[in-house]
């Protein structure tokens, strides 16, 4: 009797510990699988590309999982630009770029509904507007809408010259944060009358369906415009200079004038945002184009942007998209000194200088990448009648060249 509790003893025993190795076998094959996933997400910094590139030149038009950087003036220089390192911003991941499957699924699709409208928004003045000021914006920056509505985007007359203004949106990507947007965006089209809002999410790599969408807007409600100028929320323009630049010009003939970029190389490097594969852009320097801050155009570049813009496949980074563009009816575009749509760089050889300065202001077109207080400020600086930039500014230390024989007996040799 004994003999045989003690076999049906060691037996439990056995079965006991066969069946604890095969649930820890069963854990340990489930670990790695749980593990795996968020792996399995990674290569989307190094996405499989198909084996037709050209159907990669079309952007995701209604891209939910991209967020909307928020685009630095200062690093999209020294992004797009050679050989320059960004000052403002540290690059993001590829996991915030192309959902390539998505991209490709919807690469045709570039033709969206305009949700509000402002169809007689250039016919309030016999002849059109002078200029009309289109503002790149997203929905939940009601703080910047007001802050241009407030100072430098007033509508009315500047030097005489009618200026009309329309904000440009997309729909939220977090519909689920903003759950009243709707309202509150009616509601401020019906107060304001200067809202654009058109049926695709609005994230960064949509910007260029923004791009197309109000040229072909322009040349349906507002043929009639002379001039046009494009820009962000976060730029200080100075409008009475625009008016006073463009009162020169001829808006039959073309015009096209910005910060422009010349010679500037596709990022090839994979956690940047502004990452181009070579299948998808394979020459190596992109046509010149205008820094996004801001530019102006006159109604007969509108008309012709408009409709190459249909003939030009699509590209994820709106700039140079509007480059290719201009390429494509052989227009140069021109730079002009007043646009410093990437911010105002302090002098090396004088950091004493203070950049914020209204007397930096005075003669300048538009400036990149201020903050809603800032805007508001300098547009009071510039407009104040105790303002006199005539006298040079007396600081403690001026600076000086040195001599050259100074320089020559000081240097160290180089080693």
């Amino acid at each position: 009797m004994r003999v045989r509790l003690k076999g049906d003893a060691i037996c439990t025993l056995f079965l006991l510990v066969a069946l604890c190795s095969l649930l820890y076998s069963q854990l340990e094959h489930l670990v790695p699988v749980g593990n795996k996933e968020p792996m399995q997400k990674k290569p989307s910094a190094a996405p499989k590309i198909p084996s037709d590139p050209i159907a990669l030149w079309r952007p995701t038009p209604a891209e939910a999982a991209v967020p909307r950087p928020q685009v630095t003036p200062a690093g999209r220089r020294t992004e797009v630009a050679n050989n320059r390192v960004p000052t403002t911003a540290p690059p993001l991941s590829t996991d915030s770029a192309f959902n390539f499957k998505r991209y490709l699924l919807n690469k045709d699709k570039r033709n969206f509904n305009l949700l509000i409208n402002q169809p007689k928004k250039c016919r309030k003045t016999p002849g059109g507007p002078f200029l009309l000021i289109a503002i790149k914006s997203v929905v939940e920056d009601f703080d910047r809408r007001e802050i241009v509505r407030k100072t430098w985007g007033r509508e009315g007359l500047v030097n005489g010259e009618q200026i009309q203004r329309v904000f440009l949106l997309g729909t939220p990507k977090n519909r689920t944060a903003l759950a009243t947007w709707e309202t509150l965006i009616h509601q401020e089209s019906q107060t304001y009358r200067d809202i654009l809002l058109w049926d695709f999410m609005d994230t960064f790599f949509n910007l260029t369906l923004k791009e197309i969408h109000f040229l072909n807007w322009a040349a349906e409600f507002c043929h009639n415009v002379k001039f046009i100028f494009k820009g962000d929320a976060d730029v200080f323009v100075n409008v009475e200079n625009i008016v006073d630049f463009l009162e020169r010009h001829d808006p039959t003939e073309d015009l096209f004038v910005g910060d422009i970029i010349y010679n500037a190389r596709p990022i090839r490097v994979r956690k940047s945002k502004y990452y181009i594969p070579e299948t998808m852009y394979g020459l190596s320097i992109y046509p010149a184009y205008a820094g996004g801050g801001g530019f102006l155009l006159s109604s007969r570049t509108m008309r012709k942007l408009f409709r190459a813009c249909r003939e030009v496949e699509l590209f994820p980074i709106d700039d140079v998209f509007l480059g290719m563009c201009l390429q494509r009816i052989n227009l140069k575009p021109i730079l002009h000194e007043g646009f410093k749509t990437f911010g105002i760089v302090k002098p090396s050889a004088a950091p004493h200088l203070q950049t914020f300065d209204p007397c930096f202001y005075k003669d300048l077109m538009v400036v990149h990448s201020l903050k809603v207080a800032e805007i508001w400020l300098m547009w009071n600086l510039l407009h104040s009648p105790r303002l006199s930039c005539t006298q040079k500014k007396q600081v403690k230390k001026p600076f000086q060249w040195k001599k050259k024989a100074q320089i020559t007996t000081q240097a160290s040799p180089l080693r």
